[in-house]
């Protein structure tokens, strides 16, 4: 009968970790926050290192051979790992702890290998499941996957003195020159907006909000756009509300500048087709990926984006609109819904290190009031919204409140023209920055938001 296959693992690179730290009370400062007790095969030595990390977490307590024994005693596992003689050996094996953090790499390295034969199997058992819904299936065999990755880049208290000396590295860097392909923040293409923000950062929640036929789809596909032409920025784009070919039809129109409704009803010239296809020419180049699933939740986005970016590296997720996610279908209120969605859509944007732009509906609440300047209150379910979001950005047009007729009875004709095509965009949130407002112009056309050469106010 054939021998059973044991798991990977290195027992000699286990007993040389253990050893360092019965010789070196410091040694455990190096692999403490990276390496478990768990990451060890043989259980004899995972007690003997449960037993060191108690001793560290005691601030009175030093680590060697005699302190060990003794934990082990108290915990009645002394004689259990083989006594003080085997803690003797383990001494005997190392003359050195000054490769401790090399042994606890070897042994954190055959843990990762044995969780991922654990994955195989968790995998295999979803699939012979055989659940109806495929997608769901899926979804959970990729995070039983991303489970295990995950586990390989655990975060710990950092001095500040390190913090600061990588800023200032990447700002050099940055200074200097990006590495090929590396985008450190990414940029809107709107010059006052990006002064204001630096750019989109990664790891931050943008909400983009406002009242029904203002532009907020324009104004998320114009930045998707302009980050993808300009700096060769991955984006994922899930569009819940329009389909691809209606997304394609608008980003058409903005980059050839030909009427969106002619291009939608294909209605167009001889020389706007050429303008068509060359502006189809621009846009099959960028690194744009669609999704126009009507009805996804944030696991299907938070699954297919990881997968995305494992694959090709995702510098913008863009979804739109929040309140389109589907929530887990228990019995909760819309708002609880709401609350962990844009949860779930902040931790994304940590977990995968890319700012996710989520536009979203704002209240009927704004209509009511005298003033229609949207303002935090009114986002749609908000609370949650508002709290999770790093920058929250508001488009308001007054050619959108007021006729002409109305406007220059209490506006000043010559000082205050009516502000045709103008929209105020009002950053009401920034958790990083200044609050304030920009301008920009809108070509309502060809559904394209404009830079406006405008002072920035403050």
């Amino acid at each position: 009968m054939a021998q059973e296959k044991l798991p990977p693992h290195d027992v000699e690179a286990e007993e040389a970790v253990i050893g360092s730290l019965l010789i070196d009370p410091d040694a455990v400062l190096k692999v403490a926050t990276s390496l478990k007790p768990e990451d060890f095969f043989v259980e004899t030595n995972q007690l003997i290192y449960q037993a060191c990390l108690s001793l560290y977490q005691r601030p009175d307590e030093v680590i060697n051979q005699i302190t060990v024994a003794h934990e082990l005693a108290r915990q009645n596992r002394l004689e259990e790992i083989g006594g003080a003689a085997y803690l003797s050996h383990l001494i005997s094996i190392v003359p050195t702890s000054l490769h401790v953090e090399y042994y606890a790499q070897i042994v954190s390295s055959m843990a990762v290998m044995r969780r991922l034969i654990a994955a195989a199997g968790q995998i295999a058992a979803i699939g012979y499941e055989a659940g109806p819904d495929v997608e769901s299936s899926l979804n959970k065999a990729e995070d039983v996957l991303f489970q295990v990755r995950a586990r390989q880049r655990p975060r710990d208290l950092v001095l500040i003195r390190e913090v600061l000396g990588q800023y200032f590295e990447e700002a050099g860097q940055a200074a200097i020159a990006p590495r090929e392909g590396e985008i450190l923040h990414v940029l809107t293409g709107f010059t006052a907006l990006d002064d204001f923000l630096g750019g989109l950062q990664r790891a931050d929640l943008i909400v983009l909000a406002a009242r029904t036929s203002l532009g907020k789809t324009s104004l998320a596909l114009n930045i998707a756009r302009n980050a993808a032409i300009n700096q060769k920025a991955c984006i994922a784009l899930f569009s819940l509300e329009m389909s691809r070919e209606a997304v394609v039809q608008r980003l058409l129109a903005g980059e050839s500048g030909v009427d969106s409704r002619s291009i939608r009803l294909g209605r167009f010239n001889e020389q706007d087709e050429v303008r068509i296809m060359e502006a189809s020419g621009i846009l099959s180049e960028t690194p744009i990926y669609i999704d126009d699933s009507p009805q996804l939740r944030t696991i299907d986005i938070r699954s297919k984006a990881r997968r995305l970016h494992f694959e090709r590296g995702i510098d913008l997720i863009i979804v739109d609109y929040l309140q389109l996610i589907q929530g887990n279908g228990r019995n909760e209120t819309r708002v609880q819904e709401i609350s962990k969605i844009t949860g779930s859509l902040k931790t994304l944007a940590r977990e995968l290190d890319v700012p996710v732009l989520a536009v979203s509906q704002l209240s009927r609440a704004v209509e009511w009031r005298a003033s229609h300047v949207p303002r935090l209150a009114d986002l749609r379910e908000s609370g949650s919204i508002e709290q999770d979001a790093d920058v929250v950005l508001f488009i308001y047009r007054d050619d959108m409140e007021y006729t002409e007729e109305e406007w220059y009875k209490v506006h000043d004709i010559e000082k205050e023209p009516y502000p045709r095509g103008i929209a105020d965009i009002n950053i009401a949130k920034h958790r990083n920055g200044p609050l304030g407002q920009i301008k920009l112009r809108f070509l309502s056309r060809i559904a394209k938001f404009d830079n406006l050469e405008q002072e920035v106010r403050t």
